[in-house]
Parts: structure tokens; C-alpha cells; sequence
């Protein structure tokens, strides 16, 4: 942009920015009547900018000139001094950016130029209606120019950086629906979640595990909730996670996503058949099935095909790709109903796999499976890796303290959950083939123990029949 200044308000056609005349004219969406009159609104009205503040940068202003006067307009109001044609001017020819914004004069005719200061919340929306077309033209122009010349990229990056243009622009745009909600609303939802509550003859206001305890414990896994479910190798739990996949697939008919970045599709389907089937896994793995197996086999492979359980193995997931495939299974199979992501440490950053602060980098991924809770409205199993220092201790049962680079995955979760069992550190154990669900932390509820039974051959965990342990 030429640092001469443009014609006043005046000099333009007054139909000229109309939709119809912009799409002729094929010059990017923009509405120059809607951004002169929220700028002459908040030089009548500095108090307006509690009702654009929220809603508009100055990039989403189409004229150079007007993105300068808007910023110049939020940094005096945000330092408490009052924002008129006088100041903004002053403020501007103290950035030597007069001549850029007409000055004085032009300033004026914006402050005259306002229909009503008092619509200036319905004229924001305008500009960052057209803010966010011009970005869509932005990126489809992009798009465009990647499929003419793909210069030798596969065809699903393609796709996959054609979609994440548009998701991030998606991001952007949910900037309009978002605010304060009034108690008058929230009470009137409070009270027909709790006559619902009421009217269900069980406990369970979520999404079951399968596990009675833990469901009773938990009222099931809560829509937009994040948990983590953490252990030492080898203590079971992908094992643990699965079954409550194939749970709320199977049992309760709602689609299931499982992002798995340690194992492959392959070796987590013959997981999930083995226990569905009751087979125990050696068996599938070598073929070697007795003849009572076979059965069970062809019945748990009938089960499974109609199942809205679908398997992502990509390694190395950064969040914004994790998010971007849940929200494209979300729209192939309806609202999901669980996600599960094996596991945290697994992901990458935004920055890629080498940053140079991993618990930053971690932080980020929790935040962004949380984020994905909320969005899609459907809980988040996350699996999570635990510290060495469990090994050095004569009780061996994880605490909070133990979780790896814990601090933002600790501030994310809704629920924390850990995997113990004794007998696989003794030998001795008096309680084989247990396993002890310890709820580290629960947002809305109660911490304690539940005891499960673990079938090590079939990788199966199930409800123990002395259910929960005395300090429930």
C-alpha cells in the first residue's frame, strides 16, 4: 500500500462495496460502509469497544488505512485514554503514519460518517463476516495453486494441508459465537439436566466403560472431558483403554476413535478380537486357535463388522492433525461417542518432534486433546507414560507426582486414572491376576480404587466381583 492516501468516504460510489458490485469487480469480499461506521462509532463512543473488542483485530479490516486507525484506536483505549479524532490523530502522526490515514480530515468524516454508534456490535460482524471470506478466498487460491502444482507432493498431504487451511480458518470464525452466557440460561439448562438426570433409572449420566465399579464411581466418562489414563509398561494400558473402546462401540452403538501411535491397526484389531471372542492371543498370533476357539472367532469377526470402531495408526501425531482427522470421522459417522490416544508422549508439537522444551511441548498436546474434548463434546481417553521413580519405591502404586512431564497434563485432566497390579512386581502377590484402578483425581467427583479382574491371556480386563476397595 502506497503511504499516499486514498479517497475521502465521500469520493466513493455508494454502492461500490455491495456484494453483487464486489463479485463483478473479483476484488477480495469487504464491506468499506461497515468498517468506516464501527471506526466512527468508537470515536463517538469509546465505550463501544466492550461490544467489538472480543470480535475484531485489525487484519480483519480490509483497507490499510482503517487497520491502522483501529489499532491506534484499541491501544488508547486499553492504556485508559480516550480515543477521539484529536488523540487518534495525535497518536498517528506520532508513528509518522498521518499521511498513511488522511489525517485529521479524514478522521472527521468517519465520525460523521456513522449511521448509529449504537448497531457498531452488527457492523463488527459484517467486517469480520468478509475478514473471514477473504481469508477463505485466501486459501482456496493456495489450494488451487498446490493441485495445478503439486511439485511432487502425494496426494494426501495435499489434502491434508488443503484441510487444515480451512480448519484453521474455521478456528478464527468460532471467535463470532463465543462470550458470556447469563445464569438465567444456565439455571434453566441446570434444572432440565437434572429432571433428565432424575427421570433415568441408573446413575450413569455418561458414556459407560463396562466396568460397574468404575461406571458408579465415575457416573460414566462425561461428554467434553479429558482423561488421562497413565501406567508403567507392561501393567496394561492399551489393553484397558481398548476394552472400554470395544465397550462403547459395541455395547452402546456409538462411534469410536482410537489413534493409536505404539501399535498398528493390524495387531490392535487381533487385540480386540481376542478379547471380544475370549481367544487368547498366542493363539491368533500363531494360528494355533483349539476347536472351540473357532467359533468364538467367526462370532466375534460377525460382531465387529457392523461396529463404528475405526483405527488411525499415523505415528507422530501433532494436535491440529489429530483434531483435524477426529472432526472428519465425526462428520463421515455422527457424534462420537469416545477418542482414544495411545499415547501422549507419542504425539509431536506443533514445531515438530525436536523441540527444544518437551514438558512445553507436552503442554501443548494437552491442551489440544482437551480443546478436542470440548469441541467435538465427546470424552478423550488420553494414555500417558509414567517417571522411573515409581521403580524405586517399596509401594509401587503411582501417584499424581509420578506422571512424566506432568504439570499441564495434571491441570488439563478431568480424570486421572492409573493402572496397578501387584502380582506383576511380586511374584507372591495375594491378589493374582488383580488389577487396582486407582483415581488419582477426579474434577466432579470422588478419588479412590476400584479392583478389576485381568485376563493377562486375552488382554482383557473385567468387573471384580468384590467391587470397590474400602477407600472409595
Amino acid at each position: 500500500m502506497s503511504a499516499v492516501f486514498s479517497p475521502r468516504l465521500s469520493e466513493f460510489p455508494s454502492d461500490l462495496s455491495s456484494d453483487s458490485q464486489i463479485a463483478k469487480l473479483r476484488v477480495p469480499p469487504h464491506s468499506i460502509e461497515a468498517e468506516s461506521s464501527v471506526l466512527g462509532g468508537l470515536l463517538l463512543d469509546n465505550g463501544a469497544w466492550d461490544r467489538v473488542g472480543d470480535l475484531l483485530v485489525d487484519s480483519d479490516f480490509y483497507r490499510h488505512e482503517h487497520k491502522l486507525i483501529y489499532a491506534a484506536i484499541g491501544a488508547l483505549i486499553n492504556a485508559s485514554k480516550p480515543a477521539d479524532v484529536i488523540t487518534v490523530s495525535e497518536h498517528l502522526q506520532n508513528q509518522g503514519k498521518t499521511a498513511e490515514t488522511g489525517g485529521l480530515g479524514y478522521l472527521n468524516s468517519l465520525a460523521q460518517y456513522v449511521p448509529s454508534a449504537s448497531n457498531i456490535r452488527r457492523y463488527a460482524e459484517i467486517v469480520r463476516e468478509r475478514s473471514i471470506l477473504r481469508k477463505l478466498v485466501s486459501a482456496s487460491d493456495e489450494i488451487a495453486t498446490n493441485a495445478f502444482n503439486p511439485q511432487g507432493k502425494a496426494i494426501d498431504r495435499i489434502l491434508d494441508e488443503a484441510e487444515q487451511k480451512i480448519f484453521n480458518i474455521g478456528e478464527e470464525g468460532s471467535r463470532m459465537k463465543q462470550g458470556f452466557q447469563s445464569m438465567d440460561t444456565l439455571v434453566v439448562e441446570l434444572l432440565d439436566r437434572v429432571q433428565e438426570m432424575a427421570d433415568n433409572p441408573n446413575d450413569i449420566t455418561g458414556v459407560p466403560t463396562g466396568f460397574y465399579d468404575l461406571d458408579r464411581m465415575t457416573s460414566g466418562l462425561q461428554p467434553g472431558d479429558m482423561v488421562v489414563l497413565a501406567a508403567r509398561p507392561s501393567m496394561g494400558k492399551t489393553a484397558f483403554a481398548i476394552n472400554i473402546a470395544e465397550h462403547v462401540a459395541l455395547n452402546e452403538g456409538l462411534p469410536v476413535a482410537v489413534f493409536s501411535m505404539e501399535m498398528g491397526a493390524s495387531q490392535l484389531a487381533v487385540r480386540v478380537v481376542g478379547s471380544i471372542g475370549r481367544i487368547d492371543q498366542g493363539h491368533l498370533r500363531t494360528g494355533k486357535l483349539s476347536d472351540d476357539e473357532w467359533p468364538r472367532l467367526t462370532e466375534a469377526i460377525e460382531k465387529l463388522r457392523t461396529v463404528s470402531l475405526h483405527i488411525d495408526e499415523t505415528p507422530g501425531l501433532t494436535p491440529s492433525e489429530l483434531r483435524a482427522n477426529a472432526r472428519r470421522l465425526a462428520r463421515q459417522c455422527g457424534k462420537l461417542g469416545l477418542i482414544v490416544v495411545d499415547y501422549l508422549q507419542l504425539m509431536s508439537g506443533s514445531g515438530g518432534s525436536g523441540g527444544d522444551n518437551r514438558a512445553t511441548e507436552l503442554g501443548e498436546i494437552s491442551r489440544g486433546l482437551k480443546m478436542l474434548a470440548k469441541e467435538l463434546q465427546c470424552p478423550v481417553i488420553a494414555l500417558s507414560q509414567l517417571n522411573r521413580s515409581v521403580e524405586q519405591r517399596t509401594d509401587k502404586r503411582p501417584m499424581m507426582s509420578d506422571l512424566r512431564e506432568s504439570g499441564a497434563i495434571e491441570q488439563d485432566a478431568d480424570i486421572i486414572m492409573f493402572i496397578y497390579r501387584d502380582d506383576y512386581y511380586n511374584k507372591d502377590s495375594k491378589d493374582p491376576g488383580v488389577a487396582e484402578i486407582i483415581i488419582g483425581k477426579q474434577r466432579n467427583g470422588p478419588t479412590g480404587t476400584v479392583r478389576l479382574t485381568f485376563l493377562k491371556n486375552l488382554t482383557r480386563f473385567e468387573s471384580l466381583a468384590s467391587g470397590l476397595s474400602d477407600d472409595y
